[in-house]
């Protein structure tokens, strides 16, 4: 994934100031690896007044995606049938990668309601949630697999990432500890 020309709209070049992060954009190897080891991010949409919303929810990246699933009477479903838009935002806390490092994405949101997506998605949500033992994988599946369920795939279009360690080596003593 790659930023489109508008992304960078309105940054200058070189971090001469901490207004600037121009720079500290992840880098592509990192941000893959965020999106295929983290399992949780916070989800966005716009309600029918208009206004962003969001909720912590789990997902997987598979297919260029991000996959995450709610039962079809969650206030979110109707939304996004509606606009068709949504946005997430993964950040690396919890991860190996450790904190200050983020994807944000914006784009197309699908609401799949057929058994086939279903099908694949739900177990592998399963495995990624459950990944200590085959039985818990089976007792998550278990659980998701409901007769409301819907599976989400958002697709960016937009993205936004951010690496602190980046700024951080440019404004050292500003650094939280463990940062650089």
């Amino acid at each position: 994934m790659t930023f489109p020309p508008h992304a960078l709209r309105g940054y200058g070049g070189g971090m001469e100031d901490a207004e600037n992060l121009a720079e500290c954009q992840l880098d592509p190897e990192l941000r893959d690896q965020l999106l295929n080891e983290q399992v949780e991010c916070t989800f966005i949409w716009t309600n029918k007044a208009g206004q962003p919303f969001g909720v912590a929810m789990s997902f997987i990246w598979r297919k260029g995606s991000i996959w995450l699933t709610a039962a079809g009477t969650r206030a979110r479903i109707p939304a996004i049938r509606r606009t068709g838009y949504a946005a997430a935002m993964i950040s690396s806390v919890g991860t190996s990668i450790g904190p200050g490092k983020t994807v944000s994405v914006r784009g197309r949101c699908i609401v799949h309601d057929d058994r086939d997506t279903r099908d694949w998605m739900l177990p592998e949500l399963a495995k990624v949630l459950r990944p200590d033992s085959q039985e818990g994988a089976a007792a998550m599946l278990e659980h998701l697999d409901t007769p409301n369920r819907v599976v989400l795939e958002l697709t960016p279009e937009y993205q936004l990432t951010f690496d602190s360690k980046k700024m951080w080596t440019h404004r050292p003593a500003a650094a939280p500890p463990g940062r650089l």
